[in-house]
């Protein structure tokens, strides 16, 4: 037999060759088929696709029993994302919660991170109190701040610009400081003019308005008011407003620009409720039946500063005296006689403290200390009525025992 006619020795390669042939075949008669049936792209993919492997769970128990599983592997990256919170999947509560511990200026920043944070950081419950002193550029910010609903601004001796307030609705403010400050009194105007719900106020040192002061009259609420060096406003709207804010229970309305006719506007329009007053500076404005009708008027006042009258002498105790609770007087008149100072305590069984300074001193302190043994004698230099802070110490800061929660300076 011919060489050419024995089969191939190689059984594994003649049965390659015959499977080769046959694979070719059927692919020619596969891939004509399916022209011939029009398929799609899609359909001739879905059906030379290879099957897809699925991994079997070997049963656990009675879980597996006559089922099959298929187990579906996580990627590693989803796996590493469960593993923490995103910011976004807080509710808005929670944020909240941590901005009420984030100073003020990281606050300002994270309201410039997205809409969401912007809402979040500028949302009233964080800015109920707020500390703007020591700020350069007030006017800005101020105006920022009055939007936010605040209810406690302190921003005393601080520089204002040019503000011009225009919000629709009255403001929260319930407590404000804006002592020795330097703003416009346009400015000024357009606060006052939406502040309805005033509790305490210091305006010490500013130039004011008739209509600043009709606009305090709007305030019924209004407890302590400091007008200290205040200036600019006539005694009609003076009076006008003290009969208004019947609750003012301390008012410091010292060393005005006063006439006599401001002072008697004080005297006869404020608060029988009063309790602290200082009515210091009016050297000739100030005359012994102002002080009759204000006695008459205010029989619960506990502090009392009519310095620097120089209209008032000795007589003016006998006057004082129905003051069942004066506690602490300050009478730096000057035409008032040493001598009739020892029988104050006498006079005033409840008194406590007695500034007299300028006109006991020396040697004289002295004897008048072991006079009066239960009064303190010039222990106080400054008048604290109605003021917001001390001059210094651990509560400079503070505005009538408060303190901001939001400061610039930490």
């Amino acid at each position: 037999m011919p060489l050419q006619d024995l089969p191939c020795l190689s059984p594994r390669g003649s049965v390659l060759s015959q499977a080769r042939r046959t694979c070719k075949r059927r692919s020619r008669g596969c891939l004509g088929e399916g022209l011939e049936m029009e398929c799609t792209p899609t359909e001739l993919i879905q059906q030379w696709s290879p099957l897809h492997k699925h991994q079997r769970l070997a049963s656990k128990g009675k879980e597996n029993d006559g089922g099959q599983f298929v187990l579906a592997r996580r990627s590693r990256r989803k796996r590493e994302a469960a593993s923490y919170v995103s910011w976004d999947h807080l509710p808005d509560e929670l944020l909240l919660r941590v901005l009420f511990y984030v100073p003020l200026k990281d606050l300002l920043r994270m309201s410039t991170v997205c809409q969401r944070w912007r809402r979040i950081a500028l949302d009233e419950s964080l800015w109920h109190s707020v500390d703007l002193e020591g700020l350069t550029h007030t006017g800005p910010a101020l105006q920022q701040v009055l939007k936010t609903g605040v209810r406690m601004l302190r921003c005393p001796r601080s520089f204002v610009e040019e503000l011009h307030f225009t919000g629709t609705g009255p403001l929260q403010i319930v407590v404000m400081d804006l002592s020795s400050s330097i703003i416009p009194t346009a400015s000024l105007e357009s606060i006052m003019c939406h502040c309805r719900q005033l509790e305490y106020l210091s305006l010490e040192g500013l130039q004011l308005s008739d209509n600043i002061v009709s606009s305090l009259s709007k305030n019924p609420n209004l407890l302590q008011l400091n007008l200290s060096g205040c200036s600019g406003f006539s005694a009609a709207a003076l009076g006008d407003m003290l009969a208004s804010c019947s609750s003012v229970e301390q008012l410091n309305i010292a060393w005005c620009d006063f006439s006599n006719d401001h002072v008697k506007s004080v005297v006869g329009c404020v608060s029988a409720r009063l309790t602290h007053l200082n009515l210091s500076g009016y050297r000739e404005g100030l005359t012994l039946d102002d002080v009759k009708i204000l006695v008459t008027r205010c029989p619960h006042i506990q502090t009392l500063d009519l310095s620097d009258s120089t209209l008032l002498m000795a007589d003016c105790f006998p006057v004082l005296k129905p003051l069942a609770d004066l506690l602490h007087l300050l009478s730096r008149c000057y035409h008032i006689h040493l001598a009739a100072l020892t029988d104050l305590d006498t006079t005033f069984p409840g008194l406590s403290l007695l500034d007299a300074f300028g006109i006991v001193s020396g040697s004289h302190l002295s004897s008048l200390k072991k006079e009066m043994p239960r009064v303190a004698i010039n222990s106080r230099p400054f008048s604290g009525v109605a003021r917001p802070t001390p001059a210094s110490g651990p509560l400079a800061h503070f505005m009538w025992g408060r303190k901001c929660r939001l400061r610039v300076q930490q």
